[in-house]
C-alpha cells in the first residue's frame, strides 16, 4: 500500500484484502461456513434433535443432557414464556451460574421470539435494579441463592415473575468427576416457583417463523459514562460468530466435544458454551466454574478433542501438583486467550509436551462485535504469531474488515501507523440499547469504533497494542471507573473520587479510588470503612481499594486528572 498518497476508503480496503488475500493461511476458509443454511439457532438445535437426538449436548459432571432432552426442555419454557404473556420483544433476565438451565432458558428465550438479558450473578442491588429497568424485564430466572437479592428490588422494577433453580440441582449424586464444594452445596430452595418443576407441568409452546433480525440477545458492556450498556445482537449476529468461528479460530464439529467453564453471562461464555455447541451438533462438557482438578479429570474421563482456555488456566494445569495423573492428550486443538499471563514460546512447549496439541491465540473482539473478528490459525510455524509484540491478533474472519483511523480526525492511517482500531462486520451491535447518543458515537457509516489501540502491519496482520478507554479488566471483568465513582458519591461522607487501575499479576488490574472526604459532615470514614461500604453496595470484582486524600488535581474544565492519579500510585 502507498505509505504516502492519500487514499479513499473504498482503494484502502480493496489494498488491504489484495495484501491478506496474499498471505492467507493455507487450509483457512475465505468465507463463513454455515453447515446447515443461514437458519435460526434454535432451528440448529431443532435439527439436531431430530438427527442425532441420544447424541450429548451437555455433560454436567456426568449428567446428560441429549439433545433431544435441550430441545423439548427448552420447548417448555417457550410455553411457559407465553403462559406469562412474553411474547417478541419482551425481555427476560437469566441471573444464574454455568449450568444446563441457564441453556434451557436460552433456547427456551429465542423459541418465543423474546429477547434473552444475561445477568451478572455477582452483581448487588443497584447493578442488578439498573439492567432490570434498562430492559424493562417482566420475567427472570434466578438462582435461589440470588432470590432474595431479586425480592429485594423487585418493587423498584417491571418483575412480575421469579423462576429459581441452583446450578446444583441436576449433578448426580456420584459425578462423573471432581464438583468443587461451593458447586456441591449449591442445591438449594427459595421461595420461587421452582423452574425444574414447572417444566415438568409445561406445555408445547405456539410456534412462530423465527426473524433472524429481531432482537435476541442484550449483552451488557460499560461505557465512558460509567453506566452498563446493552449491545443490541440479533440470531443473524449468533450465527455468523459461529459460522466464522467453528471454521477458524475455535474449530467445532458434529462429533467435537469441547469444554466449558468460561460463564455463560458473558459474551464469550455465551458463544463457547451455547451457541457453538448447538451450531455445530458438538457436545460441551459444562463446568459450573473454572477448576483445574475438574477441568483435568473431565479429560481424562471423557476425552473432548478442543479445548478453549485461557492462558492463565493452561498454566495452572501445567503446574498442578496432580497434572500427571491424568491424561489430557485426547485434546487436538487448543485456543487461547492472553490475560494476565500472555502465550510465549515457553507455554506453547510445555503444553505441547503435554497434550500433543499447539496453543493457538483466539482472537480479538468486544461484546459489540460478539467477539470473534480475527484468528491467528496457520501462522504457527517457527512460532511467527509471536514474534510480533504485544498481542498479534491475525487476520480478520471472513466476512469482517478492519481499518486503522485517527483517533481524532477519524483520517484513515496507513499501515504500520498506530490508531483507533475500527470493525465492520455482520455481527456488529445494531445499537446500544436505549442509549441513541452512544450508538452515533460508536458505529459511524457501519463502522464501529472500537476505542482500541492497534496496528495493521505490512501483512495485513492485525496487532492489538491497548485500551484508550478508561475501562479495566479486573480478573477477566469489564470494571468502570466512572461506575464506581457514581456510587462512591452515594458515600454520606464522601465528597470525590477519582478511580484508577493499578497493576495485579493474580487478577490483572486492581481499582483504586482516591477519595476525598467532606469534613463538614457528621459522618466519619476511614479508607477501611469505604472499602467495607463497597463491598455491599458493588460487585466483589469492582470493589476498589481506597486511599483517602485531602484534595483530587482537577483540569480547568473540572475532570480529575487521572494521569496525576496514577503517579500517586
Amino acid at each position: 500500500m502507498d505509505q504516502d498518497a492519500v487514499v479513499s476508503e473504498a482503494e484502502y480496503l480493496d489494498r488491504l484484502r489484495a495484501i491478506q488475500a496474499a498471505n492467507w493461511p493455507t487450509g483457512v476458509p475465505r468465507e463463513p461456513h454455515y453447515p446447515l443454511g443461514e437458519i435460526a439457532l434454535t432451528d440448529h438445535l431443532r435439527h439436531w434433535a431430530t438427527e442425532t437426538p441420544d447424541a450429548a449436548l451437555y455433560n454436567y459432571y456426568g449428567r446428560v443432557v441429549t439433545f433431544a432432552e435441550m430441545d423439548r426442555l427448552s420447548d417448555r419454557f417457550a410455553a411457559l414464556l407465553q403462559q406469562e404473556g412474553v411474547g417478541p420483544g419482551d425481555a427476560v433476565a437469566v441471573f444464574l451460574g454455568n449450568c444446563p438451565q441457564f441453556a434451557v432458558a436460552f433456547f427456551g428465550i429465542l423459541k418465543a421470539g423474546a429477547i434473552h438479558v444475561p445477568v451478572n450473578p455477582m452483581f448487588k442491588a443497584h447493578e442488578l435494579t439498573y439492567e432490570l429497568n434498562d430492559t424493562r424485564a417482566t420475567l427472570i430466572v434466578a438462582d435461589h441463592a440470588l432470590v432474595p437479592l431479586v425480592r429485594s428490588v423487585e418493587g423498584e422494577t417491571s418483575i412480575r415473575q421469579v423462576y429459581g433453580t441452583g446450578i446444583g440441582a441436576l449433578i448426580p449424586e456420584e459425578p462423573a468427576f471432581h464438583v468443587p464444594e461451593a458447586v456441591a452445596g449449591s442445591a438449594r430452595t427459595s421461595d420461587a416457583d421452582d423452574l425444574l418443576v414447572a417444566l415438568e407441568r409445561a406445555g408445547e409452546p405456539r410456534r412462530a417463523a423465527p426473524d433472524l433480525d429481531a432482537v435476541a440477545a442484550l449483552n451488557y458492556t460499560g461505557g465512558t459514562t460509567g453506566l452498563p450498556k446493552g449491545c443490541v445482537h440479533t440470531q443473524r449476529d449468533m450465527l455468523y460468530t459461529a459460522a466464522t468461528a467453528c471454521a477458524t479460530n475455535c474449530p467445532l464439529e458434529a462429533g467435537d466435544t469441547t469444554v466449558n467453564f468460561h460463564p455463560l453471562f458473558w459474551i464469550a461464555g455465551e458463544d463457547l458454551g451455547l451457541i457453538f455447541p448447538a451450531f455445530a451438533g458438538a457436545t460441551c462438557i459444562l463446568l459450573a466454574r473454572w477448576d483445574p482438578l475438574s477441568y483435568m479429570q473431565a479429560v481424562h474421563a471423557e476425552r473432548p478433542n478442543r479445548a478453549v482456555l485461557l492462558v492463565d488456566s493452561a498454566v495452572a494445569l501445567m503446574e498442578h501438583p496432580e497434572v500427571g495423573r491424568y491424561d489430557l492428550t485426547s485434546i487436538d486443538t487448543t485456543g487461547v486467550s492472553s490475560f494476565v499471563k500472555k502465550l510465549n514460546t515457553e507455554y506453547r512447549a510445555r503444553w505441547r509436551r503435554l497434550t500433543g496439541s499447539t496453543m493457538v491465540e483466539l482472537s480479538y473482539g468486544m461484546t459489540e462485535t460478539h467477539t470473534c473478528d480475527t484468528f491467528t490459525v496457520g501462522l504457527q510455524d517457527s512460532d511467527f504469531d509471536l514474534s510480533m509484540q504485544p498481542i498479534m491478533c491475525g487476520f480478520p474472519v471472513p466476512g469482517t474488515e478492519l481499518k486503522v483511523c485517527d483517533f481524532e480526525t477519524g483520517a484513515l492511517l496507513p499501515l504500520g501507523a498506530e490508531g483507533e482500531i475500527c470493525v465492520r462486520s455482520p455481527s456488529i451491535l445494531k445499537a446500544y440499547w436505549n442509549k441513541p447518543d452512544a450508538t452515533v458515537e460508536a458505529l459511524r457509516d457501519g463502522w464501529l469504533h472500537t476505542g482500541d489501540i492497534g496496528v495493521i502491519n505490512e501483512r495485513g496482520l492485525l496487532q492489538f497494542l491497548g485500551r484508550r478507554k478508561e475501562m479495566l479488566k479486573v480478573s477477566g471483568m469489564s470494571v468502570f471507573p466512572a461506575e464506581i465513582e457514581a456510587m462512591l458519591g452515594r458515600h454520606p461522607a464522601v465528597v470525590g473520587s477519582g478511580v484508577i487501575g493499578r497493576p495485579d499479576d493474580e487478577r490483572g488490574e486492581v481499582p483504586v479510588a482516591f477519595v476525598v472526604l467532606d469534613p463538614e459532615r457528621e459522618v466519619v470514614a476511614s479508607a477501611a470503612d469505604i472499602r467495607s461500604w463497597c463491598r455491599e453496595a458493588m460487585a466483589t470484582f469492582k470493589c476498589p481499594e481506597v486511599r483517602i486524600v485531602e484534595s483530587l488535581p482537577m483540569t480547568a474544565t473540572g475532570k480529575v486528572k487521572k494521569g496525576e492519579l496514577a503517579k500517586l500510585l
